[in-house]
């Protein structure tokens, strides 16, 4: 093998683990940042009874994997809470 086609080799091999790193890392963002958006819009339509900061923590700490749904009561019951009456 000569000089040149071990270079282009070592390029290919580069490029290609880049390539990987790169494209993993791009889908877990995708996911935590969907999860945190969705939060975000959750507490828009529930205020003061949707625990924002606890479902964004929950986003990182299980890196995306449970995304909550404004609209499904069980993927955010775990951030809501009652608030107390005055009355």
């Amino acid at each position: 093998m000569n000089m040149s086609t071990r270079i282009i080799l070592v390029l290919f091999v580069a490029y290609a683990m880049m390539f990987m790193f790169t494209a993993g890392a791009t889908a877990f963002d995708r996911a935590i940042g969907v999860c945190i958006r969705n939060c975000a819009q959750c507490k828009k339509m529930f205020g003061p009874y949707f625990l924002g900061q606890k479902c964004a923590d929950s986003c990182v700490k299980y890196k995306g994997k449970l995304i909550p749904d404004c609209e499904d009561e069980v993927s955010i019951q775990p951030f809501l809470q009652a608030l107390d009456s005055d009355y």
